[in-house]
């Protein structure tokens, strides 16, 4: 254990032929600033949060900066992995939101997201969501990042739907900076830890 490094990132996605799990597990749960040690997953599931993976931390703090209330909210999410859907649906069932989420195989997904108070979607497909999809003055958190033709755009049809939303993170410049800064925050606070044993 060498006590002058106080945080691990592993940066996805790695080669096919690698179990990214199987790297998780290796990584001190201490130094895990990204969240995704098993232990810190499981902390996580029994609302016992530790390192808060960095995606949803971002998240999070922006419904507090913002005074977004989240207990008995109505929250979709669309997106279902271990980085962003899985564990931001605990952190927000955590909170007392009601918590629906959707993926490829969801029947009619229009469904969820028309009764949507805040709808969170990160699926890689640039402007799924249109404002025929979404409630008046819903909140959505765009995580969507696509290249196309030399730009980066959301999940979400932004010019479609602004008039609609009570509010929208854009694309670029807003869940990836909390992101960046959420990751610092982990490792600060890993060293903070590491003094204190």
């Amino acid at each position: 254990m060498d006590d002058s490094i106080h945080g691990i990132l592993l940066q996805l996605p790695l080669p096919q032929h690698l179990d990214s799990n199987k790297f998780f597990d290796q990584i001190d749960p201490a130094k895990d600033v990204d969240g995704f040690n098993p232990k810190n997953s499981g902390n996580l599931l029994i609302g016992n949060e530790t390192f808060i993976p960095c995606t949803c931390k971002g998240i999070l703090t922006i419904f507090k900066e913002y005074n977004i209330e989240l207990k008995g909210k109505n929250v979709v999410i669309i997106n279902h992995s271990n980085i962003v859907g899985k564990p931001l649906a605990l952190l927000l069932l955590n909170k007392n939101a009601t918590v629906s989420i959707c993926h490829e195989f969801t029947q009619n997904i229009t469904y969820y997201t028309k009764n949507a108070d805040i709808l969170i979607i990160g699926i890689g497909n640039a402007r799924f969501i249109k404002k025929e999809m979404i409630k008046e003055n819903a909140i959505i958190i765009d995580v969507g990042i696509n290249r196309i033709e030399n730009k980066i755009i959301g999940d979400v049809d932004f010019e479609d739907v602004k008039n609609k939303v009570y509010a929208i993170t854009p694309v670029p410049g807003g869940v990836g900076p909390m992101t960046v800064a959420s990751l610092l925050e982990n490792t600060i606070y890993a060293f903070k830890k590491s003094l204190l044993t």
